[in-house]
């Protein structure tokens, strides 16, 4: 009966073992889209921003990386699973033991270009447009490293696309990593790349707004075939399903999504 469903690839979750230090796909993914988009984003914006310096974007990826970890964690600890770490506040710092959140991460992004900025010549929106274009890289690979790791993978499901998935139990599985991988990731990095090239006048902000609201929505239609946080679960029933805790905090990208394209347009953000 089980061969009606896709086999799931079976690979070792550690990429390279250098005696007693063992180096995970996870962070070799994370190591590979920070590096790929930091350096596509120093390659185009010294194209036309003069004040953009290598350095520039040294001190932007390494704020960045901390901007990542910390906000992934924290996002995390606060919105999957609170009331453990509050009664476990060393936990927190045990990141090795897994559990990161996108939104935090996304949130320590955000955070980390500011401050990146605040003493710089850079138009913020101007970089934040060029960041928003190549950061589907690395959610690309780090869903992709999801997948490897047989993580975070997905519902129940009757369709030949399912896999069983060794942490999942008996039953075949979406792989909804590679869903996300390929709407989170290589669909917006498409979309948002062919407005940049081949629409120049686009008002500064607009590739910004257009990521937040594109990842939004490509977030809540996965996570309908995602299983939701073991943790938490469903956080209410809507018909036969449920509203997950990814889906609510995909809302405010949303919003905030639609407000930034709408300031754009009125050209709010083309000071330089």
């Amino acid at each position: 009966m089980s061969e009606q469903w896709l086999t799931f690839p079976i690979i070792s979750e550690i990429a390279l073992e250098i005696g007693p230090l063992s180096i995970r796909w996870y962070s070799l993914a994370y190591l590979a889209g920070i590096l790929i988009a930091m350096l596509l984003v120093n390659h185009e914006a010294k194209k036309d921003c003069t004040s953009f310096k290598t350095e520039d974007v040294t001190k932007l990826t390494n704020n960045c990386v901390i901007g990542i970890i910390i906000g992934g964690r924290l996002g995390y600890v606060l919105f999957y699973n609170l009331d453990f770490y509050l009664s476990s506040p060393l936990e927190i710092f045990k990141i090795w033991n897994g559990g990161m959140s996108f939104h935090g991460g996304f949130a320590g992004v955000i955070v980390a270009t500011f401050i990146t900025v605040r003493k710089t010549d850079i138009p913020i929106f101007h970089l934040a447009d060029l960041l928003a274009c190549f950061a589907p890289i690395g959610i690309f690979f780090g869903r992709i490293a999801n997948f490897i790791n047989g993580e975070l993978y997905g519902r129940v499901t009757n369709y030949p696309i399912g896999m069983i998935f060794p942490k999942g139990g008996p039953l075949p599985r979406h792989p909804s990593q590679l869903y996300e991988a390929l709407l989170e990731g290589l669909l917006l990095f498409v979309i948002l790349n062919l407005l940049r090239i081949f629409i120049r006048s686009l008002p500064a902000g607009f590739l910004s707004g257009l990521f937040f609201l594109l990842y939004g929505l490509a977030r809540i239609a996965v996570e309908f075939f995602r299983e939701p946080d073991q943790i938490i679960g469903f956080i209410s029933s809507v018909g036969k399903t449920g509203i997950t805790m990814g889906q609510i905090l995909s809302v405010p990208l949303i919003i905030i999504g639609c407000i930034l394209i709408y300031l754009s347009s009125k050209h709010k953000f083309d000071i330089r």
